[in-house]
């Protein structure tokens, strides 16, 4: 059997088997070929497999390996974390590695349909017999991300060992295609987006047709993906709006819904004014330059369409670190006049107390941040809160409002 052949019987093998029905969308998609690489490789759409490792491997681990790739294009990992690998290339490519091989070993764990590689031989950084991939129970229900911050953090401490990466510095299964996913056009990148949440739910039809206990299930993440999608500047627009105090102009901009149910139509009465807006932003070193004047931008046109009395634009990390104040007349040379300050750490809490110890009643905050912030959300708002998350980091806040900014 050649290696083309035999990678074809290990695809349709698992595509057959109940425990990864939720795959079977996702491993038709994009092609699949053979070539002298190294180990095995994805750019999220398509698979690459080494012809000399196909040899080495058993069927098995070369089911393995198989589901791990489709895995990364399963979750988008190569889209959704670009920003950690553009941080530090290594640990991104662990942490996604970390989150995908204890996922696949809790669904075979006898090793019956998959298993995970090990070394035929001692390597430089191996020994024989020892798994050629990462995987540990500390990061358990975590994300990329989460799993990304503790190897950070353990770096930073000059903790060891970090060479088991799999990105082509060190010994491991497969690489990582960041470049060649980078390398899509915008319309490509929309397409793959459409074509794998297509192939997440052909998968979970099959799954739900023949599923068997321990079969590859929905995770927090998976269902975040296939959530639908809505404009973060419309949904950021309706909650200012909603915050006005002023509900004395009518409009048929808005049909009242109380009379729907009537057949009846009535305008909706508006408030044409909002009295005052906090605006927080997270300026701890995560959010890049143009993350923050696209967000500044949108603030801008909200504040001239709503006409406040005054907008506070406060910078913090750990601590609030400069505030600024517009009026209805300056709110215009906001993007243009505005300062950011700060660079440390990050701690929500910090601009709920500096209200109010300062006893400033906003009718609305909104908050701006990567969301990487642990349990520290901030407690007594003095206001309704919006959480403007960028960055790709899934999380929502315990209080107030939550929506993500989404590239």
């Amino acid at each position: 059997m050649n290696e083309e052949r035999k990678l074809q019987k290990c695809k349709i093998a698992l595509m057959r088997n109940t425990k990864f029905a939720l795959l079977q969308g996702i491993m038709m998609l994009g092609k699949t070929r053979v070539a002298d690489i190294p180990s095995a490789m994805t750019n999220g759409r398509d698979e690459v497999y080494g012809r000399e490792f196909i040899k080495k491997l058993s069927e098995r681990e070369l089911q393995f390996v198989i589901a791990h790739e489709c895995s990364h294009k399963m979750y988008r990992h190569l889209t959704t974390w670009k920003k950690l690998h553009d941080e530090d290339h290594r640990l991104a490519n662990m942490a996604c590695d970390y989150v995908i091989n204890l996922m696949l070993r809790d669904v075979d764990p006898n090793e019956q349909v998959i298993a995970m590689p090990k070394w035929k031989e001692d390597t430089k950084h191996s020994k024989k017999g020892e798994f050629m991939g990462l995987i540990d129970e500390q990061y358990r229900g975590m994300n990329a991300k989460q799993v990304f911050d503790i190897l950070k953090d353990k770096k930073e401490k000059g903790e060891k060992p970090f060479d088991c990466d799999g990105d082509g510095d060190g010994d491991g299964f497969d690489v990582h295609d960041w470049e060649g996913a980078e390398g899509m056009t915008e319309e490509e990148k929309k397409v793959l987006a459409r074509e794998v949440d297509q192939a997440i739910r052909q998968g979970l039809i099959a799954q739900q047709k023949n599923k068997g206990d321990g079969s590859l299930g929905m995770d927090r993440e998976l269902e975040e993906l296939l959530e639908p999608k809505v404009d973060w500047r419309e949904v950021l627009r309706e909650f200012v709006k909603a915050t006005c105090s002023a509900k004395d102009t009518s409009s048929w901009r808005r049909v009242n819904r109380r009379f729907l149910s009537t057949g009846v139509y009535m305008p909706s009465m508006i408030g044409e004014k909002v009295g005052h807006l906090v605006i927080g932003i997270d300026t701890s070193g995560s959010i890049g330059g143009k993350e923050l004047a696209e967000f500044l931008s949108e603030v801008k046109c909200i504040a001239e369409e709503v006409t406040p009395n005054q907008v506070d634009l406060i910078y913090w990390d750990s601590a609030v670190c400069a505030h600024e104040i517009y009026t209805n007349s300056t709110v215009g040379t906001l993007v243009e006049s505005t300062k950011p300050a700060g660079g440390g750490g990050t701690s929500p809490s910090c601009v709920s107390e500096y209200l109010n110890t300062n006893k400033i009643v906003p009718e609305a905050v909104i908050m701006l941040t990567d969301g990487c912030v642990g349990d520290d959300w901030g407690s007594e708002w003095t206001a309704p809160v919006m959480w403007t998350i960028v960055g790709g980091y899934k999380v929502s806040a315990p209080n107030g409002k939550t929506i993500h900014v989404n590239d």
